[in-house]
């Protein structure tokens, strides 16, 4: 077995992640941050003579006092899976368990659902940019494709030409977080691919396992230079201050597009108990669990979902009257 962590535990993190794995679990970020654990307690390590692990992870969980509460419990909570499978090891049942620190572990963050005039300015602010020329049709393709589909911010950067179908209006997105999938799409957005591939392939090589969007290197487009970019059309929308974390972020679109589909089928009149597995689906998501922290409440949803409900509540009031008489 070949160890990819340094650490005095080196060997029990390798196993614990390959364990995690076998359980069915992607655990991709997860193993970022285990990777970040064990070059701490590599240096920590090294540091001292004698050390004690509840102590070395309380030390790496403060190692950053302005992150926030919701990012630390989600290191608390991959770390406290690893503490237990770790006693559970021969050898290890004597390690103190660390006083765990009580924090929410769930963010408060407000989702920002963009209009369709957001979007139709944010549409039209893309067609502003310059330098080179392919950037325009770059970032109005992307912001289409989010806003269309809800794939995740990091699934559209990583399409390959081969996963594009525009004629029969299909994305194959690969597993990274959730569920590989087809996703398919509107005409629309095919003619809209279609003009931005065009555009590509005068841009950049065009091979099947070549990436859908590149920018200036011509093979990819790096997340921090896309998510840049957006947040600069954000900022010039006036949706979002030059400064600070509020505001709209990228993968606000995802959430757009749910509460979009679930406003669609309020209008529709439609069981949204049998849809919503259809939308968990659509979306890679494991379960409707997954779906729910999407269902953001709008002024437009609300009042869609009020009136079903007085219209229900109205008409089982005049069967009960009927039944009476």
């Amino acid at each position: 077995m070949t160890l990819r962590f340094k650490s005095p535990l080196a060997g029990d993190l390798q196993r614990f992640l390959q364990f995690q794995r076998s359980l069915g679990y992607c655990y991709s970020r997860a193993e970022a941050n285990l990777r970040a654990f064990d070059r701490f307690l590599h240096r920590y390590a090294s540091q001292r003579d004698i050390w004690h692990l509840d102590r070395a992870i309380l030390d790496w969980l403060a190692r950053k006092p302005q992150r926030k509460a919701i990012s630390v419990s989600r290191d608390i909570s991959m770390l406290r899976q690893f503490y237990f499978y770790l006693r559970r090891r021969p050898g290890h049942n004597s390690i103190r368990e660390p006083l765990w620190p009580r924090l929410p572990v769930k963010s408060d963050f407000i989702p920002y659902i963009f209009s369709r005039d957001n979007f139709q300015q944010l549409l039209q602010l893309s067609g502003r940019l310059r330098r080179p020329p392919f950037r325009a049709s770059l970032h109005r393709a992307l912001l289409l494709l989010l806003y269309c589909t809800g794939i995740r911010f990091g699934e559209a950067l990583r399409l390959r030409l081969r996963d594009v179908n525009t004629r029969g209006g299909l994305l194959f997105v690969d597993s990274f977080k959730g569920r590989a999938r087809w996703v398919p799409f509107h005409r629309s957005l095919s003619q809209e691919l279609e003009s931005y591939l065009a555009a590509r392939r005068a841009f950049a090589s065009a091979q099947p396992d070549d990436r859908l969007f590149v920018g200036k290197n011509k093979r990819t487009l790096p997340v921090n230079t896309a998510s840049g970019t957006l947040r600069r059309l954000f900022c010039q929308a006036g949706m979002k201050p030059n400064k600070g974390r509020i505001g709209p972020r990228p993968y606000d679109l995802r959430h757009t597009f749910a509460v979009c589909r679930l406003t669609q089928w309020y209008r529709q009149g439609v069981d949204l108990y049998a849809r919503l597995p259809w939308l968990s689906a659509y979306m890679g998501h494991q379960d409707i669990m997954g779906t729910e922290i999407y269902l953001a409440a709008t002024p437009e949803l609300l009042g869609l979902a009020s009136n079903r409900f007085r219209r229900r509540y109205l008409t089982s009031r005049q069967e009960r009257s009927r039944e009476r008489e």
